[in-house]
């Protein structure tokens, strides 16, 4: 979900009112719930194919503590984020959440009539060509497709 999702969602809720986020599992998150950051990650890197690429993201960290009667509006998260946009110069970056489970977690977004979910995120390679890995081991949305034959998909 892009930050600007994100904050469309947010508006549509009442502003005295605790957005609501739910794991993975459906487990909701307490809803005492602390935003303790909203950021700008970059991550330069090379990937596997000698490929140098740069991410851009942004990330937000939801945090438990044990005061049980706090809450945070969805008016007070709109100036958290708008005040991070004008420091950090975010842009529409994807929003990820990091949340404590059994390490440090990380998560897409989706919105819901509720509030927003977490999604599980996947690693991939972005050079298969260069890993040596067969093109039938690769899982099948990263095959290479050598023909266009009927039932393939590629027509």
């Amino acid at each position: 979900m892009k930050i600007s999702q994100f904050k469309s969602a947010l508006q549509l809720a009442k502003p005295a009112a605790s957005p609501e986020f739910l794991q993975t599992s459906g487990m909701s998150i307490a809803a005492h719930y602390h935003i303790t950051e909203i950021g700008l990650v970059l991550k330069n890197y090379v990937d596997c194919g000698g490929v140098v690429r740069q991410e851009r993201k942004a990330t937000m960290q939801i945090w438990l503590a044990n005061d049980t009667d706090h809450r945070l509006s969805t008016q007070k998260l709109l100036e958290i984020i708008e005040k991070s946009e004008q420091l950090f110069g975010l842009k529409d970056e994807e929003l990820e959440v990091e949340f404590q489970g059994q390490t440090i977690e990380t998560y897409g977004l989706v919105a819901q009539d509720f509030g927003f979910q977490f999604t599980s995120k996947k690693t991939t390679c972005l050079a298969p060509g260069h890993c040596g890995i067969p093109n039938e081991l690769l899982p099948q949305e990263m095959q290479v497709k050598t023909s266009c034959s009927p039932g393939s998909g590629c027509c």
